[in-house]
């Protein structure tokens, strides 16, 4: 019965942890997609962040 919880365990954290990688590429390509756009509306001369 232990065998058996504790690989229904992994199978959740391996679940989640792939779930949240795949969140992370997501939230990376639109951070990506929103600092591309802000460079052509800004242009290359001046900065629209704050870093």
């Amino acid at each position: 019965m232990i065998p058996l919880l504790l690989v229904l365990l992994l199978i959740l954290v391996l679940f989640g942890a792939g779930f949240a990688v795949e969140v992370l590429w997501y939230i990376a390509l639109a951070v990506l997609v929103i600092w591309v756009l802000g460079f052509f509306v800004r242009g290359s001369q001046g900065r629209w962040y704050r870093w």
